[in-house]
Parts: structure tokens; C-alpha cells; sequence
């Protein structure tokens, strides 16, 4: 099958490599995106395991497309609407892209539903209904140098949704985006892991969760489940599969996170809590300023206030610059791993970074600092 994942401007690189340890082939990155082939099996190992991407679209079918004429009768006879849409099941239809005529998502989204909604008319008598928030299929239409790609969406909600964040800060870093900065930073859980500024502590999470290699969302709402060519007895033992693949015998390291709003603090132990990992995180609630590091070697990782969410620019370099002394001062020969959204406060931290990549967060260009902390 002809797969696209969706992924986070930045970590398409490490996302590609995760791809590819779980089996997928043909794997070619690009920006926000990668296009790769799997088997079903893959498909359904990579939404049990792949942390990067927050969605897979599988390729239906694909026809040219220059204008709506050729859209509608294209979907008509681009699959065997007989196998993969009977009326009893609902849909939606979400698309990217424009063509000659088709400028308007919402039109061109409209154009498809017509197209389908009629052929069963003709077929059956009876038609699907629109279900925008939980339907049973949800086809996804790209339009791009006049083709039209007709994809099929294994899931109905972002894959960042894991399950066990029911409470967040005023600005959560997405689960996603922060297992592929964890990725990043090349922890394996041979040294200590200490965020200093934990939030709904998301980045400890998703480090220990992928350390110990434990499924995602097994209880998710799968759409692939409705295709036609679902098969449980696949399912079934990639399920397994996934939740004997914990390859970690090591000793766990210290993993701290460290947050100084007491209902912050009390969301992030919930959410330890939700994720099963209460035995390998501790949440401390006070100020990283009294927070003492465990001895041996370590990483400090954080996504601080930029001043742009949360936080006012002129107030947050005394953050900054604390932060920078505490380093210093505790963290004698470990690493930070720092998520800066604002380059002016970063320079307040009084250190060089050693490397840096660009990653954005959400609509924030960022960048994801390393500094070897003297």
C-alpha cells in the first residue's frame, strides 16, 4: 500500500527512522510529511507504536482532475464504492490542496460527498449520512497538479491524542512533537532525565512510554477496523505483538519533573497516573531554583514560557537567566535540551548552544537548543 504520514515540521528525519524500525519500506521524507509503502500488517504496528506522526492516510485510488466536472465523476469511479461504503455507515470527507475550479476546501469536500451520496442512491436506494465528529470512514481528498489522490484516515482523532492527558497547562507541548525531541536528544534511559519546567509533565511521558516501548491507544478508535479489507486475525497478533516489545531490563534512572504551580504540579501526577508510569516519574511541586539534581551523569530537558502563549518577554529574562545560573550551578557536566520559541530570551540562559535544530510547535517556529552544560 502507498501510505503518507503526517508529522511535525522538523522531525521528519527521526520520524523516517522510526518508520523504518517498525518495517515500512520506500520511506522518503519531505517537509511535514513522509510518503512510505507497508503491508497491513506494518499499517496496523505502526498505529500501536510510531510516536512521530500524528496521522496515517493509506492511497485508494488516484485520478486527473481539472475542475469539478472530472472531480465528481472521477470519485464515482475511482474504487468500488460497493466494498468500501454502504449506507448503514457514515463518513466524512476532509481535503488539501486545489485544483482548476476547486479553490475552496469546503466546496470541493462538498463535491465528493455529492458524488458518492448519489452513486449509492443509484446502487441502493438509501445514502450514508455525514458524521463530522466520529464516522465510520473518513475519506481524505488531495488535489495537487491537476490529480486528484483519494486516501482512507486509520483513525478518526490525531494520533497525538494518546489517552492519558486529560489535563494540560496553559500551553502543552503536543505528545507527538515531544517524543520526537525526546528521539532527538538520544536518551535511552542510561542516565537521568530531569525537566525542570514540566507543565503536564509530557516530555518525562513520552520518554518513558517509548523506553519501555508501550502501545499506543490500544483502546483508540480505529477506523481502519471499517475498511473492507480489515483483517482481526492481523490485528490480533500485531496486538500482542506490541504488548511484549518492551525490550528495556536496564535500571531505571532518576526521572524528575519539577513544576512550581500546585495545580499544574497535581495535573501532571494525574497524568503520570493515567499513563501507568508512576513507579519510574516523580513530580515535584516547587520552583526548579530548590530543586536538587540526583548524582551521576543526566539531561535537563524543558519547553519554557517564550513570551507569546504565556508569559510577558520583559518578565520572563529573570526566568531565563535562572534557569541559566541553576545549570551552572547543579548541573556541572550534564546536558539541557531547550525548546526556544524566542531566540532573545534563549541569549538571557548565558550559555553557547553546541547544536540546534528547527522544529515548530504548533504555528511557532522554534528551535530545539542542546547546550553541554561546564
Amino acid at each position: 500500500m502507498k501510505l503518507v504520514a503526517y508529522i511535525s515540521q522538523g522531525l521528519e528525519k527521526e520520524g523516517a527512522k522510526e518508520l523504518m524500525e517498525l518495517g515500512a519500506q520506500s520511506v522518503k521524507a519531505s517537509k511535514r510529511h513522509i510518503l512510505f509503502e507497508a503491508d497491513m500488517a506494518c499499517l496496523y504496528r505502526l498505529h500501536l507504536r510510531a510516536r512521530l506522526p500524528f496521522r496515517f492516510l493509506r492511497e485508494i485510488g488516484r485520478f486527473p482532475c481539472h475542475g469539478p466536472n472530472e472531480l465528481y465523476f472521477g470519485i464515482q469511479r475511482v474504487i468500488e464504492w460497493e466494498n468500501w461504503l454502504i449506507p448503514k455507515n457514515s463518513f466524512r470527507v476532509d481535503v488539501t490542496g486545489f485544483g482548476q475550479g476547486l479553490s475552496h476546501s469546503h466546496f470541493t469536500a462538498l463535491q465528493v460527498k455529492n458524488a458518492i451520496v448519489d452513486l449509492q442512491r443509484q446502487i441502493w436506494g438509501s445514502r450514508s449520512s455525514i458524521d463530522l465528529s466520529n464516522p465510520d470512514i473518513c475519506f481524505h481528498l488531495h488535489l495537487e497538479n491537476n490529480q486528484a489522490v483519494l486516501s482512507v484516515d486509520g483513525t478518526n482523532l490525531s494520533l497525538h491524542k494518546r489517552g492519558y492527558r486529560p489535563a494540560v497547562g496553559l500551553a502543552p507541548i503536543k505528545e507527538t512533537l515531544a517524543a520526537g525531541l525526546i528521539r532527538m536528544t538520544g536518551w535511552h534511559g542510561t542516565c537521568n532525565l530531569v525537566d525542570p519546567l514540566c507543565g503536564s509533565g509530557t516530555f518525562l511521558i513520552e520518554a518513558v512510554s517509548d523506553l519501555l516501548r508501550i502501545p499506543l491507544g490500544e483502546n483508540r478508535q480505529f477506523l481502519f477496523k471499517n475498511w473492507p479489507d480489515f483483517d482481526i486475525s492481523l490485528w490480533d497478533k500485531e496486538l500482542k505483538r506490541a504488548e511484549k516489545v518492551n525490550t528495556f531490563h536496564g535500571k531505571m534512572p532518576k526521572i524528575i519533573g519539577c513544576e512550581l504551580d500546585k495545580v499544574i504540579a497535581n495535573f501532571a501526577i494525574e497524568n503520570v497516573r493515567k499513563a501507568g508510569l508512576e513507579n519510574y516519574i516523580e513530580i515535584v511541586n516547587c520552583s526548579f531554583r530548590d530543586l536538587k539534581l540526583p548524582s551521576g551523569s543526566g539531561l535537563l530537558v524543558c519547553n519554557p514560557p517564550y513570551g507569546k502563549r504565556i508569559g510577558d518577554e520583559n518578565e520572563l529574562s529573570n526566568l531565563y537567566r535562572e534557569l541559566g545560573y541553576f545549570c551552572k550551578k547543579q548541573a556541572s557536566g550534564w546536558d539541557l535540551w531547550l525548546l526556544s520559541g524566542n531566540p532573545k530570551l534563549s541569549k538571557y540562559l548565558g550559555m553557547k548552544a553546541n547544536r540546534r535544530f528547527q522544529v515548530n510547535n504548533g504555528t511557532i517556529d522554534c528551535r530545539w537548543l542542546n547546550y553541554k552544560i561546564k
